[in-house]
């Protein structure tokens, strides 16, 4: 679930395993910080190393050319 805030945020709904949230709640109070403000963190992280990933790249374009070939297959037919 994601709902958007007028401030510029989206608020979202996360489910973690007690014990990992556990583990989450202890590094926020160690850094002294939220643990928004951890999850953010590492979020960010993951998706910068996700964008320099080729293989992660590969697998973008080849879902984006299935994609492709599904819209085709449901395209009307053109006169």
């Amino acid at each position: 679930m994601t709902t958007s805030d007028p401030g510029g945020t989206k608020n979202m709904v996360l489910r973690l395993e007690p014990r990992l949230a556990e583990r989450l709640q202890a590094v926020a109070e160690v850094e002294g910080r939220s643990v928004s403000d951890v999850v953010r963190e590492a979020i960010a992280t993951l998706v910068e190393q996700r964008r320099s990933d080729r293989q992660f790249r590969r697998l973008l374009e080849e879902n984006l050319a299935r994609h492709r070939r599904m819209l085709d297959l449901l395209k009307d037919d053109e006169p």
